[in-house]
Parts: C-alpha cells; structure tokens; sequence
C-alpha cells in the first residue's frame, strides 16, 4: 500500500507541476526548463505517463486519454491566458511522451515479470 501511495502522490504532484509550469508567464518559469520546447514536453509526459500508469495499473486506457486531454487542455488554456501562446504541435510531443512513457513502464514489467 506504501508503494501505491508513493506512485499516486508522485504522479499528481507532477501533474500539478506541469499544470504550473505550463501556465506561469515563461519568465517565471526556472531556468533549468529552458531547452528545446517539444523535448520539454515529450520528456514531461513521458514522466506524466510512466508515474501515471505506475499509480493506476490496471487504469491504461483512462491514463493514456486522461493524459492526452491534459495535454491539449494546456495548449488551450495557454492560448487564452495572454502571456503564453497554444501549439498543437506541442500537444504532437505531449503524445509522443506519452508512448514513450508506456513504452518504458511496458518494457519495465516484462523486465520484472520475467526475473521473477
């Protein structure tokens, strides 16, 4: 159950960590998060996704959607926000985490299932 619970509040602590650093002015957004914009979201759900099907196993398609909406939600809120612009093509990256992500959680629990 500890295990559990360290895979949830990780999961929704990096949701609202993306929700914050995708909405902030990109002035306030720190400096170590200034590389290439589509790696930053690939490599954000890639960690979205892989903490997120950690978290809720047997959840894979109502992770991957929920995750998918996410990602397109934040592009329109960008857009409206006034200091931050929405790119469909940053949403293309946010679902190239998001294979990504399963890939590695995939591959992760063949790993395990077979050494055990």
């Amino acid at each position: 159950m500890a295990t559990s619970l360290f895979w949830k509040t990780s999961f929704w602590a990096l949701v609202l960590t993306t929700l914050w650093l995708s909405l902030v002015p990109s002035e306030q957004v720190p400096s170590a998060f200034h590389f290439w914009d589509k790696a930053q979201h690939a490599l954000g759900f890639t960690g979205l996704t892989f903490l997120g099907l950690m978290a809720y196993p047997g959840r894979l398609p109502r992770v991957m959607l929920g995750l998918a909406l996410f990602g397109a939600g934040i592009e329109v809120v960008q857009g409206l926000t006034g200091w931050r612009q929405g790119d469909w093509q940053d949403w293309i990256a946010d679902c190239a985490g998001l294979v990504i992500g399963y890939s590695v959680w995939r591959i992760g629990r063949l790993l395990v299932r077979n050494l055990t």
